[in-house]
C-alpha cells in the first residue's frame, strides 16, 4: 500500500530542464487565449479580411471599449472610447456602474460610425426603450459594421457590466451577434 511518506514529489534538475511555463500574459492572468484564438481566427475563405473585435475591459476607476483585429505584428486598435470622457458629454459620476458601461459603448459606436462614414445610414436605436434591438444591413448601401464581442477574463453572468457596453453598442448601430 502506498502511504503519502513514500509519494515524494521530485523536483530536481531534470524536472526542471523539461519544465516549459505558461505564456507571459497567461502566467499574468491577463489573457485567456482559449477565448482569444477563437475570437480571432477568420475563416479561410474570407482571405485578408479582419475580424473585428469589441474589447471591453474594467479597472477601479475607468472603463474601456475599443474595436481591434489581429494582425502578426499584434492587435490593432481602429477606434476608442474611454468612460473618462463622459463628463464631456455630461455624465459625471459613477464612471464605473452598469449606465457609464452602455455610455461608453454607445460612445464607441457613434465614434467607429463616423470614423468610417457609416453615422448617417445606421442611427441606431433613435428612442432608447430597453428592448431588444438589432441592427441590419440597408439595400443599397455599405454593410452595418459587424464585430463580435470580447469579454476577456469576466464572468459573463447576468447582469454584467460587459453586457451594459455591448447594449449600448448595439443601440448605437454596430451589428454584435447576441441572444
Amino acid at each position: 500500500m502506498l502511504t503519502p511518506q513514500s509519494l515524494t514529489i521530485v523536483k530536481n534538475k531534470a524536472y526542471f530542464k523539461r519544465y516549459q511555463v505558461k505564456f507571459r500574459r497567461r502566467r499574468e492572468g491577463k489573457t485567456d487565449f482559449f477565448a482569444r484564438k477563437r475570437l480571432v481566427v477568420q475563416d479561410k475563405n474570407k482571405y485578408n479580411t479582419p475580424k473585428y473585435r469589441m474589447i471591453v475591459r474594467f479597472s477601479n476607476r475607468d472603463i474601456v471599449c475599443q474595436i481591434a483585429y489581429a494582425k502578426i505584428e499584434g492587435d490593432m486598435i481602429v477606434c476608442a472610447a474611454y468612460s473618462h470622457e463622459l463628463p464631456k458629454y455630461g455624465v459625471t459620476v459613477g464612471l464605473t456602474n452598469y449606465a457609464a458601461a452602455y455610455c461608453t459603448g454607445l460612445l464607441l459606436a457613434r465614434r467607429l460610425l463616423n470614423k468610417f462614414g457609416l453615422d448617417k445610414v445606421y442611427e441606431g436605436q433613435v428612442e432608447v426603450t430597453g428592448d431588444e434591438f438589432n441592427v441590419e444591413s440597408i439595400d443599397g448601401q455599405p454593410g452595418a459594421f459587424t464585430c463580435y464581442l470580447d469579454a476577456g477574463l469576466a464572468r459573463t453572468t447576468t447582469g454584467n457590466k460587459v453586457f451594459g457596453a455591448l447594449k449600448g453598442a448595439v443601440d448605437g448601430g454596430l451589428s454584435i451577434p447576441h441572444r
